[in-house]
């Protein structure tokens, strides 16, 4: 009898450890999954493009803290980026990935859809500057679906 006390003990304790372990697992796994951090985006200069008519010349200073990413999208512009600081990761539909660091560039056409913008780094910034040639008035950045 003394036996079947201790049995029924250690079975107790085992269910109850391991239903403690199930739901720290379940909690971890019902974690909603952290988005992204956005980019921050600065207009530097927008000017007209006068012997260019219904164009502008824009530029943009981007600071991707670490980690961050942009959405699928596109630019309707010719897209000139020169990396500052730290490490991006740039691609477009039907290109290769390529990461750029400090003093080296990427081009976007005005019909490239800009698939892949990230920080190739989750622990340090990065900073690049976007030159965009672009039909006046019209959104530097157009969402794809």
């Amino acid at each position: 009898m003394l036996q079947n006390l201790r049995f029924a003990s250690r079975t107790s304790r085992f269910v109850k450890s391991t239903a403690a372990v199930a739901a720290v697992a379940v909690g971890l796994l019902a974690r909603p999954a952290v988005a992204a951090p956005e980019p921050v985006v600065t207009t530097l200069l927008t000017k007209e493009l006068a012997n260019i008519p219904g164009k502008e010349v824009m530029m943009l200073l981007v600071d991707y803290p670490p980690g961050a990413a942009d959405p699928v999208h596109r630019h309707d512009a010719h897209g000139f980026i020169y990396v500052l600081e730290g490490s991006i990761v740039m691609g477009v539909k039907g290109g290769k990935e390529v990461t750029l660091t400090p003093g080296q560039t990427f081009y976007e056409g005005p019909n490239d859809i800009h698939t892949v913008g990230r920080n190739a780094s989750t622990k340090k910034p990065a900073k690049f500057l976007v030159v965009l040639v672009k039909n006046r008035g019209v959104a530097p950045l157009l969402p794809v679906q």
